[in-house]
């Protein structure tokens, strides 16, 4: 009887477990890869329409998952175009209309500069473990890369995607690949990344690629970085709504 007992409390010992990582262990390390005290990068997005394929340059400065400013650099007709977000709150600034408007209700579920994401994507960045509760489905082999296949679902409400299915590599520990699902379990998005490589001690990838499943045709949007920097230290002031309306590229 005691060694039924122990054998069933070593069986429980093990669920959520794998590779001597649990699963918590697991997504906590993807969090630590893909979010940092601070930020600076830039970066291009590739937006792959229907008729034309459009390269759009922009400068981030982002602390922790709260305060992320953008200001974009090309082509002419989106230089100068800036975003601000604090907390929940996000705002534009378009400097062809010359005014500052914020991105609310509906208007979060529309396309940011006509690519694949929305600005709910953008919103949503607080880490997995916050979010979502996880579990392991199995392991598989990508490209010569051993990966956990794991299932998260929400575990808080109004989120975007309730239930997501990531590809971790056991390695470089970030999601190789992601499925985002609606609540009926319906295929929203997919995303994929590439060129990990070691920056300031973590792993962390060069080449996103996301698609919008409910867009006929899409192609997908591409986001490349060209350089970053972590754990910088960026003043206060650059998270104002008054440089929105700056005209010049403000620099640390």
């Amino acid at each position: 009887m005691i060694k039924i007992l122990i054998f069933i409390l070593s069986f429980a010992l093990l669920l959520g477990q794998t590779d001597d990582m649990s699963v918590q262990d697991i997504i906590k390390s993807v969090d630590e890869n893909l979010n940092a005290k601070s930020r600076v990068l830039t970066s291009k997005m590739i937006v792959h329409g229907r008729r034309a394929t459009r390269t759009i340059e922009s400068k981030n400065w982002v602390v922790g998952t709260d305060k992320a400013f953008t200001q974009y650099l090309s082509p002419p007709r989106e230089e100068g175009t800036k975003m601000l977000k604090l907390g929940d709150k996000l705002w534009t600034y378009s400097p062809q209309t010359d005014r500052i408007i914020q991105v609310s209700g509906h208007m979060l579920r529309q396309s940011v500069m006509g690519s694949d994401m929305s600005y709910n994507d953008i919103m949503e960045d607080r880490p997995l473990m916050e979010l979502y509760e996880a579990t392991i489905e199995g392991s598989i082999e990508i490209d010569g890369r051993d990966h956990w296949i794991i299932l998260l679902t929400a575990k808080v409400k109004g989120l975007s995607y309730p239930m997501r299915r990531g590809w971790i590599d056991k390695e470089y520990l970030l999601p190789t690949k992601e499925e985002l699902y609606a609540k009926s379990g319906k295929l929203l998005k997919t995303s994929t990344m590439a060129g990990i490589k070691k920056v300031q001690n973590r792993w962390f990838p060069s080449r996103f690629v996301f698609k919008d499943e409910l867009k006929r045709n899409s192609k997908g949007t591409e986001w490349i970085i060209d350089e970053i920097e972590f754990d910088v230290n960026i003043p206060d002031s650059r998270f104002s709504k008054a440089l929105l309306r700056k005209l010049s590229l403000i620099h640390i």
